[in-house]
């Protein structure tokens, strides 16, 4: 299945593991990149630039294939030391860098100054244009269907990828929603060049999370995710839990941030993953929890997902067309 994503990194399978915070670890994308798809470390989640180093040759112990970083960029009264990060990555070797969040373009342009190819995150057409423009080698355009930060346009996949295929010209990564063969061909149909999934592979044997949430994204439907931070312009998607109701119920209330920053911590969250405790902090997942009913090897669920895509050009929708050719 050669898509012009496969093309573009080198890669067997037109799949993605982007960056996730707390998950993004050398466990997970040497095993994703091993079984032919692309898989991204998560910089900030390392605490410092030189602990990324070192997770980043971790990885290349694990794997000769490749798999890339993603740098996400948010707004803070003290950001990180993102220059230190980005010398890291370039200086480790990289080639692929996944960028996400706020005023990329310095990123992007240093990333690009050293040969390094860059995939952007967007939520917005007119922000994948934006960053087509500033070079970007690739766009992954989150519907809302996504776990964490959605946007504020609420525009679904079904919509928001055949939009952004029909007026970008660098390669389309589909974000939100993903789980199976189905989705694959569907992102394909719908003008994508590959998929991306991040709920899909917390629920796997090397994803570095707790079981119990695991066992809880299989258990979950998908009604079972919140929208919080709307009232603040943030929104973000994540699971249903005893912290995320109450976030919501007190922004009902006319909470500021500052009334619930204390609930919604990133080190409250990470304590959770690694404890087991579903109620702990909050933690993002997606609308296609609904789809999850296992937790396999990242090999058999990237196998799986490309064998049900070939199933189906080969059968049900082959089918289709003989009929509709005999008629």
């Amino acid at each position: 299945m050669k898509t012009r994503l496969t093309e573009l990194f080198g890669i067997e399978h037109p799949i993605v593991q982007g960056g996730m915070q707390w998950v993004g670890r050398a466990g997970l994308v040497g095993a994703v990149a091993n079984a032919g798809a692309l898989g991204f470390l998560t910089a900030l989640t390392q605490p410092n630039p030189e602990a990324l180093a070192k997770e980043i040759a971790r990885t290349r112990e694990m794997t000769d294939k490749p798999f890339g970083v993603n740098l996400t960029i948010l707004p803070s009264i003290n950001p990180p030391p993102y220059a230190e990060y980005r010398a890291v990555i370039i200086e480790s070797g990289i080639r692929i860098v996944e960028t996400a969040g706020y005023k990329p373009a310095e990123h992007v342009e240093h990333f690009k100054q050293h040969g390094i190819s860059v995939i952007h995150k967007c939520t917005s057409v007119r922000h994948a244009l934006s960053a087509e423009r500033l070079g970007v080698n690739a766009i992954s355009i989150d519907g809302f269907e996504c776990a964490g930060h959605t946007g504020e346009d609420d525009i679904p996949g079904l919509i928001l990828i055949p939009a952004a295929a029909d007026k970008l010209k660098v390669p389309i990564i589909a974000s939100g929603g993903f789980g199976d063969g189905r989705g694959l061909l569907a992102a394909l149909a719908l003008g994508a060049d590959g998929i991306n999934m991040g709920t899909r592979f917390c629920a796997t044997v090397e994803a570095p999370i707790h079981d119990a949430f695991k066992q809880s994204i299989v258990a979950h439907d998908e009604r079972n995710t919140m929208l919080i931070f709307r009232t603040l312009k943030n929104t973000a998607r994540v699971a249903r839990n005893m912290i995320s109701e109450k976030v919501v119920e007190m922004e009902q209330s006319g909470a500021a941030f500052a009334d619930i920053k204390g609930l919604v911590s990133g080190l409250r969250g990470r304590e959770g993953l690694e404890t087991g405790d579903l109620d702990h902090g909050i933690w993002t997942a997606g609308l296609v929890q609904g789809l999850i009913r296992d937790i396999p090897t990242v090999k058999e669920l990237v196998e799986r997902i490309v064998m049900e895509a070939e199933a189906l050009v080969r059968g049900r929708l082959a089918g289709m067309a003989g009929a509709t050719c005999d008629r």
